[in-house]
């Protein structure tokens, strides 16, 4: 785990965390096709669906890393591991449990898969963040 400084950027965390909600917002919701959602939540054949659906993601916190602090480039890496276990996890947990969207558990699933990912994005925020402000 990186430290950090004891001051960071205020502007560079503000601008880090609302570059990573529209992000997350782009990425699961206007530039996921219905082939990524569907196929990455399938049983067999959910491989390229989502590779291809994390790598949304990937560009876009590497596009947000080069414009803020360069140095940090490699979080698309780690963006692009963190996602597909989290969205693999959440397939895994509904199919095995069966949840429909008609049961408050499906929409917990999907609250928590939610969380996590703006949670991630808190903390690339912060490093991005530390790294622009000297750590």
């Amino acid at each position: 785990m990186p430290i950090l400084p004891e001051q960071i950027s205020t502007q560079l965390l503000i601008w880090a965390v609302a570059l990573f909600i529209i992000k997350h917002l782009a990425a699961d919701f206007l530039l996921q096709t219905g082939w990524m959602a569907k196929g990455k939540e399938r049983l067999q054949g959910w491989l390229v669906p989502l590779l291809a659906h994390i790598t949304v993601h990937a560009v876009g916190t590497l596009l947000i890393a080069l414009l803020l602090a360069p140095q940090m480039a490699w979080l698309a890496v780690v963006d692009l591991i963190v996602h597909g276990m989290i969205d693999k996890s959440k397939t895994l947990l509904q199919h095995r449990f069966r949840f429909k969207a008609e049961q408050a558990a499906y929409w917990w699933l999907f609250g928590t898969d939610q969380t996590l990912h703006h949670l991630t994005h808190l903390a690339f925020a912060v490093w991005i963040a530390a790294a622009a402000s000297g750590v």
